[in-house]
């Protein structure tokens, strides 16, 4: 477990602590490349492990397979092996992870909106028509 949301999240869980529902839905996908690969795996479907790793270019092979670990751990992803000359693990949501789809797509567009009013905002600030406070 390399993220400290989790990590706490979990030892308040084990302690019987816990009280922040809020808190405990983001430490789920709390961490650079878990949301993008919940993302993933719910709008493409199932990858293999090299699929992901084409799509998270600057994502180091160690960390991706750190989070898929927690995602597997936490019942967010499932892993499967399929055997052959060469084994591959293919990866796919769970229900569970698929039940934060509406969540992780909510944010998505959120942030597609806002993105595009700070250009907006940019452009007219640089053309002078926006004055800064």
């Amino acid at each position: 477990m390399t993220d400290q949301l989790r990590k706490s999240v979990l030892k308040k869980l084990a302690d019987g602590d816990y009280s922040c529902p809020k808190e405990f839905t983001l430490s789920m996908f709390s961490g650079k490349w878990k949301i993008n690969i919940i993302y993933h795996l719910g709008q493409d479907g199932a990858y293999y492990f090299g699929e992901l790793q084409k799509l998270l270019p600057t994502a180091s092979h160690k960390m991706i397979a750190e989070k898929l670990k927690e995602l597997v751990s936490d019942g967010i992803v499932s892993r499967q092996e399929i055997s052959g000359p060469r084994i591959k693990v293919k990866y796919t949501l769970t229900n569970l992870g698929k039940s934060l789809l509406p969540i992780i797509n909510a944010m998505y567009d959120w942030g597609t909106e806002r993105i595009q009013q700070l250009q907006v905002a940019h452009v007219k600030f640089n053309l002078g028509e926006v004055k800064p406070d």
